[in-house]
């Protein structure tokens, strides 16, 4: 073996079409960064372009001709208009990954598509996307288009095909390995085949040493290990790894010999330290006692797991994540469901990056808190994370970044904001947040001038009960005035909500959907959805069920995967029955539809009456902020352009004209002249000084006092009051 081994990292199928899932990237810079070859591939993408292609379609539609299918009406249909879909796919490809826009009228008004059950439900688009919307109606019909076709393939060829997922089942609770390694042992399908295919040609493209396979979720599993099988055949002294969100949640107890036929090492939480261990140790520089968080099989055919006390590397030193040799124009914009939000999460390109390494709160009851992916806590200098920005931007060409934290600071994020505005780096981002009050107003109009749009947020159950049981750190009012605080600065607000906690009843499920209702008439959350709530092994309510009144009833910890815990709620309701009324009340709030119905419109048995007030909400957002005199240690931040300053002698003597040049009006203010002159040098120097904090003490201090008022009558001024407005921040 080479003394530097060429590295190949691999994401199996299937994650998301529209952007890449960065995991490789990130370990592709750590590893550049310290001078090693590596390429990386993404594996998902390559089979979806490579199956929905014309040659793609043929190949499946002559195995079906060809074999003894059972085929339903809806596929049949399909069959007959196989002329239509192989003429159709070549453009619709092209169209969904943004190479040829000009195809949306035809797909939106000249039947160009071929129509199948997808399409029976198709939602009434001139009110979904108005009438400007052309493009994303396009978008969405292409989409439906391929989820036709995808219902074909899962029918026939490919049981076990999904756009997000492939063979999710074989991984889902699987606390033994035997369906997986029945289905890896029976003959590739022809979707397999075609994977295996472009595996060949990479190996052969490429040559690695070691390959290293990221598995984020279940539908992954399958994929790598089908891979990882062909790499032992044709390449048996390729060394194979794995890492991942998958085996960090549920092969922590891995005690399985026969899935080292196809991996001969599985990395456990950040991949960074084990990685540079494993690579010492494969070019005989380390000894195989010093690996780190690592599963091997021994010679004597034993699972043996080595974990040696290595510092962990620093988030601020894992590097950026370098997405070069990655396909980026060819990702699919999709358009699934018509949910604002989950638009983000399949439309457009996204560099994907960490404001902070695991969770700075990390006592949610329902998380996995026990492990290293939350508990560590550890920042960057935003200095920092906008010179990786800069270097991804730069490398990408795409100025769109979603911040995939747990939950990301909210000071990491002002400082964060704070350095994006002084170095005048324009980016759009989105990513997940707490709904805790130090997301005031002002931070959230900082935050939408950095370029946020958009911000998700755990309200899980509308309880207070519950949200303390949980240990959330949030109120209900509290939510309320911080959702207001982001849509008012016009940042879109997604709310991931949770039925099924323990001990929840009936009722407080119900007045769950009436504050869910109530925030969704106040127009303050705009987005949002349904979980059902799951014990984990490594979570609070997983490793102390008594606490919340559970009963855990398996399954035992087998020697493969172990995390989803199946549980009795004996004090609490029947969950299950309230799933299809939750999301369907859900999904017609979204659309601004039967706000006003009673609640029981939405279930078919019968339910109890709400006992939250139907105002809570409201008088939530009618209570009174902290005035600005209460802030003395808070700093000054002006989102505007230094003023030009005029004096004008007037019958009040002489006064002070300021104005103000900004994006979209002009704007003046007039003060008492000594006011002027003062407000003039403070926002000059906070336009052009970002290093100096001004705090609001400090302005006061310099105010002066031959102005002919006070300084709290300034605060309270109507030109004090207009420059807050026009986005002068106390922060």
């Amino acid at each position: 073996m080479s003394t530097s081994p060429h590295i190949l990292l691999i994401t199996p199928p299937l994650t998301q079409l529209n952007t890449p899932y960065p995991a490789t990237a990130y370990i592709k810079g750590f590893l550049g960064g310290r001078g090693y070859s590596v390429t990386q591939a993404d594996l998902g993408l390559e089979l979806v372009l490579k199956l929905f292609s014309k040659a793609g379609l043929m190949r499946v539609i002559t195995e079906i001709e060809a074999g003894h299918y059972q085929l339903s009406d809806n596929a049949r249909r399909m069959l007959r208009l196989k002329q239509s879909y192989l003429s159709t796919i070549g453009p619709v490809i092209r169209f969904l990954q943004n190479k040829d826009n000009t195809l949306a009228p035809r797909i939106c008004h000249s039947r160009f598509l071929p129509e199948a059950s997808r399409f029976d439900n198709v939602a009434d688009l001139e009110t979904a996307f108005g009438t400007m919307g052309l493009t994303d109606q396009a978008r969405h019909l292409a989409t439906l288009y391929l989820e036709d076709l995808a219902d074909l393939i899962k029918e026939t060829v490919g049981p076990q095909f999904g756009f997000s997922r492939y063979a999710e089942k074989l991984a889902m609770s699987a606390t033994t390995f035997d369906a997986l390694h029945e289905a890896l042992q029976a003959a590739p399908n022809l979707l397999d085949q075609m994977l295996l295919e472009l595996l060949d040609e990479l190996m052969t493209r490429v040559q690695p040493e070691v390959v290293g396979f990221s598995v984020p979720f279940p539908g992954n599993l399958y994929g790598a290990l089908r891979l990882a099988g062909r790499i032992k055949q044709i390449s048996p002294a390729t060394k194979t790894l794995m890492g991942g969100g998958y085996p960090n949640t549920e092969l922590r107890t891995l005690q399985e010999p026969r899935f080292f036929d196809y991996i001969d090492y599985l990395t456990l939480d950040d991949g960074e330290g084990p990685w540079l261990r494993l690579l010492e140790y494969v070019q005989g520089n380390l000894p195989q006692a010093q690996l780190q968080r690592t599963f091997l099989r021994t010679e004597a055919k034993q699972v043996a797991y080595i974990n040696y006390p290595h510092p962990d590397i620093p988030h601020a030193e894992v590097g950026t994540p370098d997405y070069s040799d990655l396909p980026l124009t060819e990702y699919l914009s999709v358009i699934e469901v018509l949910n604002p939000m989950h638009r983000l999460w399949s439309d457009g390109r996204w560099n994907k990056l960490t404001v902070a390494h695991g969770c700075y709160w990390k006592r949610c009851s329902f998380c996995d808190v026990t492990l290293d992916y939350i508990s560590r806590y550890e920042t960057a200098p935003s200095t920092l994370l906008v010179g990786r920005i800069e270097q991804i931007i730069a490398q990408t060409g795409q100025t769109g970044f979603h911040f995939v934290d747990e939950a990301a600071p909210p000071l990491a994020l002002r400082d964060l904001a704070i350095e994006l505005l002084k170095r005048r780096v324009t980016i759009t981002w989105w990513g997940n947040i707490r709904f805790e009050k130090t997301f005031t107003p002002d931070l959230c109009r900082l935050l939408a001038a950095s370029g946020c749009i958009a911000v998700s947020g755990g309200l899980e159950v509308a309880s207070d009960r519950l949200l303390a049981l949980m240990e959330k750190g949030v109120t209900i009012a509290q939510v309320a005035r911080v959702t207001d605080g982001f849509t008012q600065a016009g940042i879109m607000v997604h709310a991931y909500l949770m039925y099924g906690f323990p001990t929840e009843t009936t009722q407080e499920t119900v007045d769950s959907l009436e504050v869910v209702r109530q925030l969704f008439a106040a127009g303050i959350v705009q987005s949002g959805y349904w979980h059902r709530f799951s014990m984990t092994a490594h979570s609070p309510v997983g490793k102390n069920p008594e606490k919340y009144q559970v009963a855990p009833i398996g399954p035992e910890p087998g020697p493969f995967a172990w995390n989803d815990l199946w549980h009795d709620d004996p004090t609490g309701t029947d969950h299950e029955a309230f799933g299809p009324g939750l999301a369907k009340a859900l999904y017609n709030y979204l659309h601004g539809v039967a706000l006003n119905e009673p609640l029981s419109f939405w279930f078919d048995f019968k339910t109890p009456r709400p006992t939250v007030p139907r105002h809570l909400i409201q008088q939530a957002l009618q209570e009174p902020g902290k005035p600005d005199s209460a802030r003395p240690n808070n700093r000054l931040f002006w989102l505007g352009n230094a003023p030009e300053l005029r004096l004008e002698t007037g019958k009040k003597g002489q006064q002070a004209v300021l104005t103000f040049f900004e994006q979209a009006e002009d704007f003046e203010v007039k003060v008492p002249a000594a006011v002027g002159t003062w407000l003039q040098e403070l926002l000059t120097r906070l336009a052009t000084d970002y290093d100096t904090k001004i705090l609001l003490k400090d302005a006061a201090q310099s105010f002066p006092a031959d102005s002919g008022q006070k300084w709290e009558q300034c605060l309270q001024s109507a030109s004090w009051q207009l420059l807050r407005e026009k986005g002068l921040l106390i922060l």
